[in-house]
């Protein structure tokens, strides 16, 4: 398997359209299956370095590669938030997902950081109709997301029950994560209902996991699902 540090040839920017909604942007690789389709995090976008580098990957193989294929049975990766929009994505599709990637994945996160808040700075929050915390993932050092978010968020947390997913799960986590807690991983490997779920973890990684190690392991999890299934089908 050879991987460049750079994709050289990148795939255009696309949109699909939906009626009364913004439009959705994605870059899309055509390929064979299984598929791999990539869902970046709350706040990122798909030109980052685990998004480049899974196009890279793909594009050595022939896969089918989308930054979102309907051709053929995906492996879904999701890194943060995308990693709770992908168990979402399992649940809504199951027929569709032949395995499903975690990277920091952040199930139930804002949820359960509103929560966990004092009553009276809540108060304030559901007072403003939004809620400003700290970041240092932007220049302004902060991200704000309004109430209305966060109370459509509370209808789509999974921890609190078992997650019928059956397909292969892989779960990788920095231990040096200061935004989700690698225990937020290890809860979703207890809650999925699938047999074949491995926990990664990486003592000194932290949350993006875009170091050149960390992408290394992303890309070898994702090579050995795409042999597994291959061998199996």
């Amino acid at each position: 398997m050879h991987l460049q540090a750079r994709v050289r040839h990148k795939t255009t920017v696309q949109y699909a359209t939906r009626p009364d909604l913004p439009r959705l942007a994605y870059r899309k690789l055509k390929g064979k299956g299984p598929g791999v389709v990539f869902l970046p995090g709350y706040a990122s976008n798909m030109g980052g370095l685990k998004a480049e580098a899974l196009e890279e990957f793909c594009r050595s193989l022939g896969h089918s590669y989308l930054r979102c294929t309907t051709v053929f049975t995906i492996i879904l990766v999701g890194s943060s938030m995308g990693g709770w929009l992908m168990l979402l994505a399992a649940l809504a599709r199951p027929e569709k997902i032949a395995a499903l990637v975690g990277i920091a994945t952040a199930a139930d996160h804002f949820v359960t950081a509103f929560n966990s808040l004092p009553i009276e700075t809540k108060k304030e929050i559901e007072e403003k109709g939004s809620w400003s915390f700290p970041t240092r993932h932007n220049e302004e050092g902060s991200y704000t997301m309004s109430l209305d978010f966060l109370k459509e968020a509370e209808n789509h947390c999974v921890l609190q029950s078992p997650i019928p997913v059956s397909c292969p799960v892989r779960l990788l986590h920095g231990m040096k994560d200061g935004d989700v807690p690698w225990h937020v991983s290890m809860q979703v490997a207890e809650r999925v209902l699938s047999k074949d779920v491995d926990v990664i973890l990486r003592k000194h990684a932290q949350h993006r996991m875009s170091e050149k190690d960390d992408i290394k392991l992303m890309v070898y999890t994702i090579d050995d699902l795409i042999d597994k299934l291959t061998t199996l089908g």
